[in-house]
């Protein structure tokens, strides 16, 4: 399935197709996938975002990734490829298609013994994981993200990063709730509530980038963080 708000950028169209095309492209079998999926509108994350990656994860030079959401295995290719043989990414995704998919890329990209996939539910999951995660890259059901949210904080070490994707629902996150059709309300919600919880929270620091569909990046600044409940 597309997501529709890759066509509703917060940004102008014209900057969007410059950062897609002019960016250096991905080389070898890892550039095909991600040249193949775009052509068949499967969804993985955009050119621009696979180049903030790469710049990104080349200053942090993580050792441990934990990934939500690993769909065809396009982005948890592209951070162990960046990391190199001593780094491991592991990844966590629900659906049967999606991870024989991220499998077989997988095994053609030589990935095997670099990235751990774990299937099933993220929310029965994370609260098995320990950790501690250099860095997290959360990747899912956007109204689920407040919900991960704790346990992602809780693996991530002190000073790691969080990178979460798709967050301004193409810009609609900023609108009156009304004005959101019923089906895109729950993921409207549960987006304002994840700001509402972490962009003035004490204990972090957090960043919103309009890459594709929003990033928003957050760093712990210490081992415990206490959350502010929110009503569902």
């Amino acid at each position: 399935m597309q997501n529709e708000m890759m066509h509703r950028p917060v940004v102008k169209n014209e900057v969007i197709e410059f950062m897609r095309k002019q960016q250096k492209l991905l080389t070898g079998q890892l550039g095909q996938i991600e040249k193949q999926a775009n052509q068949k509108g499967i969804p993985i994350i955009p050119h621009e975002t696979v180049v903030f990656l790469q710049f990104l994860l080349g200053q942090l030079k993580p050792d441990n990734i934990l990934e939500i959401g690993t769909a065809i295995g396009f982005s948890s290719s592209l951070m162990a490829q960046i990391m190199g043989e001593a780094g491991h990414v592991t990844t966590i995704d629900r659906f049967e298609m999606m991870i024989e998919t991220a499998k077989k890329n997988y095994y053609e990209l030589g990935l095997e013994n670099q990235i751990t996939l774990l299937e099933g539910q993220a929310s029965e999951i994370l609260p098995t994981l320990s950790g501690p995660y250099d860095f997290i890259f959360m990747d899912s059901a956007k109204s689920k993200y407040v919900e991960f949210l704790p346990d992602c904080l809780r693996l991530l070490k002190k000073g790691g990063v969080l990178m979460i994707d798709d967050v301004l629902q193409g810009g609609t996150v900023l609108d009156p709730s009304e004005s959101i059709p019923r089906g895109k309300r729950a993921i409207h919600k549960k987006l304002n509530q994840l700001f509402e919880v972490v962009l003035n929270h004490p204990q972090l620091t957090s960043s919103i980038i309009p890459l594709g569909d929003g990033i928003l990046l957050i760093t712990k600044e210490v081992d415990k963080i206490e959350l502010k409940k929110i009503n569902n």
